[in-house]
């Protein structure tokens, strides 16, 4: 049997009768995804979350590590972007581990995600925006 072969919600959780009316209210939804979709779930939220976490860590260092650009609070805006896109980022990497987690559940198409375009065009903008600060810089 191939991975692909296998469909997302092919097990159930049985236990003791009080341990299955518990599970039973929380799973109302739906069944069990198979561990493996659970996991791959987890390690794609993993991942954004990395990504977040390199954000916010970037945004602390360009404040504490660069040296003074041409224009004042430059260095401040672009440590708050970078800070506030990687809390967003984290925020986002949660809602959609939830969502893809209740697709699972209820056997229904994965939804779709603009993380990934989002992402791509906050970091090209922010990209020029130091690019225009670089190149705005006098040679020492």
């Amino acid at each position: 049997m191939t991975v692909s072969s296998v469909k997302p919600n092919i097990t159930s959780s049985e236990g003791t009768e009080v341990r299955g009316q518990k599970q039973a209210t929380r799973r109302a939804a739906g069944s069990d995804p198979d561990y493996r979709f659970t996991l791959a779930n987890e390690r794609t939220f993993l991942a954004w979350f990395r990504t977040a976490l390199a954000l916010i860590a970037g945004g602390v260092a360009v404040v504490q590590l660069v040296p003074a650009l041409a224009f004042p609070g430059a260095l401040h805006l672009l440590g708050i972007l970078l800070t506030v896109a990687g809390g967003g980022l984290s925020l986002a990497a949660v809602l959609r581990w939830r969502r893809v987690q209740a697709a699972m559940r209820r056997e229904d198409a994965l939804p779709p995600t603009r993380i990934p375009v989002i992402l791509g065009l906050g970091l090209a903008t922010l990209t020029a925006f130091v690019v225009v600060l670089l190149l705005s810089q006098r040679p020492a």
